[in-house]
């Protein structure tokens, strides 16, 4: 496969890779043709998976990285590393406050963001989306760093991280899904609001390789706004979804799959990348 990826851009390269993201997602989300419910405790263990993953993903395959290309271009690597993965909490801040977004379980009421009178599927679509952005954006500039030649940014790398994305993204197609069929939706609409979630994957992706290309001194800045997103997005949504239920379900569970989310990234990135 590596070989064969080799041979196109690292833009095609992203948008294969972010293309494949997407494409798990939609297949979690096709579950909801064969389930109408979900077991809640599987659902935080599946949410707390995809937050193990996410936090992984972040170190292994974007923050070590940067680190190590800030130092091999000169720069002062803690800086470098501090400033973008800053950077990257304070753009999906700012977008977590903007955008329009409901979480699933939650009253309109409580829909998140700017004021407006979208549909409910809509605001519980982009709620998904949202943290959708930093994870195709993670993809793209993984694979755009690869045309720089360093040592540090390998194509196994980032083939690594699209698989690690694409692993969690399976269980986060569900979860959209099946709460929307369970709310009144008919399958072919759960399905379509659950994988549509996932299309920002493949956009983020390509304008994540397009803006890092020529841009070296950005690189290790970008890698480090990349992880910076995804770990705002572990702490403020996925984690705190993972935690909520009655008194009778297992908190645990989310605890357990966040450590074999990891587990599996991370042998992931060390035995490809």
């Amino acid at each position: 496969m590596l070989e064969w990826l080799s041979q196109f851009s690292p833009v095609t390269q992203a948008l294969i890779g972010t293309l494949f993201t997407w494409g798990v997602t939609a297949l979690g989300a096709s579950l909801v043709f064969f389930f109408k419910t979900i077991n809640k405790n599987l659902l935080n263990g599946m949410l707390g998976f995809a937050a193990g993953v996410m936090i992984a993903a972040s170190f292994w395959s974007l923050l070590a990285p940067g680190i190590e290309m800030a130092e091999e271009l000169g720069q002062t690597a803690w800086l470098t590393a501090a400033i973008g993965f800053l950077a990257g909490g304070a753009f999906l801040f700012s977008v977590d406050k903007l955008l329009p977004h409901l979480h699933i379980g939650k009253d309109t009421s409580q829909a998140e963001g700017v004021k407006t009178s979208w549909q409910r599927s809509v605001l519980l679509v982009l709620a998904i989306t949202l943290h959708n952005i930093p994870e195709g954006l993670a993809v793209g500039v993984a694979f755009g760093a690869v045309a720089y030649g360093l040592p540090s940014a390998s194509l196994a790398g980032a083939v690594a991280l699209a698989i690690g994305i694409g692993l969690q993204n399976f269980p986060e197609g569900a979860a959209v899904s099946i709460p929307l069929r369970r709310e009144g939706f008919s399958r072919k609409k759960a399905f379509l609001y659950g994988q549509a979630s996932g299309i920002v994957e493949p956009i983020a992706g390509v304008i994540g390789a397009v803006a890092i290309i020529g841009m070296r001194p950005l690189l290790p800045y970008a890698l480090a706004f990349a992880a910076g997103a995804m770990i705002y997005v572990v702490v403020e949504e996925l984690i705190p979804e993972a935690q909520q239920g009655e008194e009778h379900i297992r908190t645990d569970i989310a605890t357990v799959g966040c450590m074999v989310g990891f587990a599996v990234m991370m042998i992931l990135d060390v035995a490809l990348g």
